[in-house]
């Protein structure tokens, strides 16, 4: 467990506001999401094969290279990123 100490020569409380950097972060990842998966989407019906499995042929040296492959595994490395993201913000609590 990480933890952060936030200190400010101001007498406001950083909370408030650290929480609205937060939503407002998780916001725009879901977004990102959201434009993924729909990308996502649209390769997966452009060549009829989950984006689960294109990964584990693309991976197991099945397919060859071209540009929508390499764009498409692009946007499924972008997709994990962005939910661990979300994720690891959803998780923060504040002690206090």
């Amino acid at each position: 467990m990480g933890a952060l100490t936030l200190i400010s020569p101001r007498h406001r409380s950083l909370r408030p506001l650290v929480e609205a950097a937060i939503h407002n972060e998780l916001r725009l990842l879901q977004s990102g999401i959201r434009r993924t998966e729909q990308r996502l989407q649209a390769f997966e019906a452009r060549y009829g094969v989950s984006s689960q499995e294109f990964l584990r042929r693309y991976e197991n040296d099945e397919l060859p290279e071209t540009p929508d492959y390499a764009e498409w595994v692009g946007e499924c490395r972008l997709l994990e990123r962005l939910r661990e993201k979300a994720d690891t913000l959803r998780e923060i609590r504040f002690a206090n």
